[in-house]
């Protein structure tokens, strides 16, 4: 019985490894770290930047799993709130950016100017809905 828990564990771990190295693999895939260092002027920190984006996934993951809580009360929620959000705005954009999906927007709803000003819309509701999502429990 005992054997079959360490086994169930070993198995849980290691697939979480391989889908943790995946999801890491597409966000350097599409571009996202190389685009944040080339915006940020900070090349020669790169490697410091990648071991951040580690180990922020491994502890925010096992932040998740067990249930630990981060002490600083809501400063610290809203900063790392920020910071995810930061993040997930510029995956989407890497991702939209890589699909050429707004070039394809803007042909599809034939719009010659203003393009800036529905990326702006869609930031926008997306930060409505998190927090409407937010306060109402959603």
């Amino acid at each position: 019985m005992f054997l079959n828990y360490i086994l169930l564990g070993a198995i849980g771990l290691c697939a979480g490894g391989v889908i943790a190295a995946g999801v890491f693999a597409f966000i350097v895939t599409i571009g996202v770290v190389v685009r944040l260092i080339g915006k940020t002027h900070t090349a020669k920190h790169i490697r410091l930047v990648e071991d951040s984006i580690v180990v922020g996934g491994a502890v925010g993951n096992l932040a998740n799993l067990y249930k630990i809580p981060i002490p600083g009360g809501a400063a610290i929620l809203i900063l790392l709130g920020l910071g995810g959000g930061i993040f997930v705005g510029c995956l989407i954009m890497s991702l939209a950016e890589t699909l050429n999906a707004l070039p394809v927007l803007s042909r599809r709803i034939r719009l010659s100017t203003g393009l800036q000003y529905v990326i702006l819309a869609m930031a926008a509701g997306k930060g409505v809905g998190a927090l409407l999502y937010f306060f109402l429990g959603g």
